[in-house]
């Protein structure tokens, strides 16, 4: 007969008690990185970036972080990602379209700064080129970053060459 205070035979619960515990030790000890969220991060309009992120940028995988619309890519990270930051404004540092995103670039040593530009909110990229290629990881995010409308473009010098003057 059974004990009215155990519905399921003994065997049985224990090898369910063992299997949650052994499920949340394991999940206690996968990394979480740690990333400071950016100002804007509760903005509607980052949300459907970060559900359209890859998995994957080059050989680093997606990881868990614990702040709201940010990712981490790579063990140790090799990507770094933050939606909501301040958007640029009108810069000399260097921009780059990656299909059909705009992307501007503050070069560090050794880590590169890299934010979408034209797009409210912004995206912010933290990345070292000497250990992930800066191509793969803009034209692996562009996707993701198409998400968030643009609003302007970069320009260079051959384009404000080509503007009318204002006299």
């Amino acid at each position: 007969m059974r004990n009215p205070r155990f519905p399921l035979p003994v065997s049985v619960s224990g090898i369910l008690l063992t299997a949650a515990l052994t499920a949340a030790a394991l999940s206690a000890c996968a990394p979480t990185v740690d990333v400071t969220a950016a100002g804007d991060a509760a903005n509607p309009a980052c949300a459907p970036m970060m559900v359209a992120l890859p998995d994957a940028i080059g050989d680093a995988a997606l990881r868990k972080t614990n702040s709201q619309a940010t990712a981490a890519w790579g063990d140790p990270s090799q990507v770094i990602l933050r939606c909501g930051v301040n958007a640029p404004g009108p810069t000399t540092d260097r921009c780059v379209s990656v299909n059909g995103i705009d992307w501007v670039i503050k070069e560090g040593d050794p880590i590169y700064t890299l934010t979408t530009f034209g797009r409210e909110p912004a995206t912010e990229v933290l990345m070292d080129p000497e250990v992930i290629s800066s191509a793969t990881v803009l034209a692996d995010l562009s996707a993701a970053a198409a998400k968030i409308p643009a609003s302007r473009n970069c320009v260079g010098q051959e384009d404000l060459q080509s503007l009318p003057s204002s006299q």
